[in-house]
């Protein structure tokens, strides 16, 4: 049971337009002993899922790896055209340890809103490095079907793990590098001598 300001958000009406579709009939509340409105979930998210939405996710980490992201967008596309879905692409330039990329919020958003009945990736990882498990899990949760096209090409453990150590050591350098310390400049420089010996 959730509140009116909290189903409010979940279907992005405002409390006004909430009180005349109960009125109307098209949702329904119930009242607690202190007269204030609660929704079930569950109802809310049946009434507002109506399109069969498949959303296409691609994603890279940095700006020299931009032609890697527009054949991560041709095969999605011609995948979802060769399924028939009606689909929407959405793309991220930025390292898959940042949960706060535009494109990867928005996602997340129209899952937890149930405007999506499935979400189509190129590889696992493009999600996230670390944590695609939870968006996995929300997509179970509200009933969205997974699809990654290149499971067979799974990696090892090791190669997983030399990937996530490279990742992290990236996005550590990246941001010691706006620093004008010498010091700095030198620890980048040893982490990234580090790195291409993995």
């Amino acid at each position: 049971m959730i509140s009116i300001k909290e189903a409010c958000k979940v279907l992005g009406v405002t409390p006004k337009t909430l009180r005349l579709w109960e009125k109307e009939g098209k949702i329904k509340s119930v009242r607690t002993s202190g007269n204030h409105r609660r929704y079930v979930i569950s109802d809310l998210i049946g009434d507002k899922k109506s399109s069969d939405l498949t959303v296409a996710y691609a994603r890279v980490s940095s700006h020299d790896q931009e032609d890697d992201l527009k054949r991560q967008e041709i095969v999605l596309e011609s995948y979802c055209a060769a399924k028939g879905y009606n689909f929407e692409l959405i793309s991220d330039l930025g390292s898959g340890l940042n949960y706060k990329k535009k494109g990867l919020v928005r996602l997340i958003k129209m899952i937890c809103s149930s405007e999506v009945n499935r979400l189509v990736l190129t590889h696992k990882d493009r999600l996230l490095r670390f944590g695609s498990e939870l968006v996995f899990s929300l997509c179970e949760h509200f009933g969205v079907e997974v699809v990654v096209i290149n499971r067979s090409e799974d990696s090892t453990f090791e190669e997983d793990l030399a990937t996530d150590v490279i990742e992290i050591i990236t996005v550590f350098s990246a941001k010691l590098y706006g620093s004008r310390s010498h010091k700095n400049k030198r620890i980048i420089e040893q982490l990234q001598e580090v790195a291409k010996t993995l």
